[in-house]
């Protein structure tokens, strides 16, 4: 399954409400998510997540109400 890397705002999601996402199973869009990046001061959010491309990580956050500023597919060292 390839990752990806995305950008959105945080906007009124809560830090309890990223751990949740974390933690909740794949998605109806095949969306898994590896880890979360926050920074609330600068209202930005990164998702790592195994998806199945690229327009499942877009319609994934479209469903929570959310845009991605841009969604990348990474590799990893790990």
């Amino acid at each position: 399954m390839p990752t990806f890397l995305d950008s959105h705002p945080m906007g009124p999601v809560e830090e309890e409400a990223l751990k949740q996402a974390q933690k909740s199973p794949t998605d109806e869009f095949g969306i898994t998510h590896k880890n979360i990046l926050y920074n609330k001061q600068e209202n930005k959010v990164f998702c790592i997540l195994d998806a199945p491309n690229k327009e499942a990580v877009e319609n994934s956050h479209q469903k929570l109400g959310m845009k991605c500023d841009w969604v990348i597919e990474v590799q990893t060292t790990a």
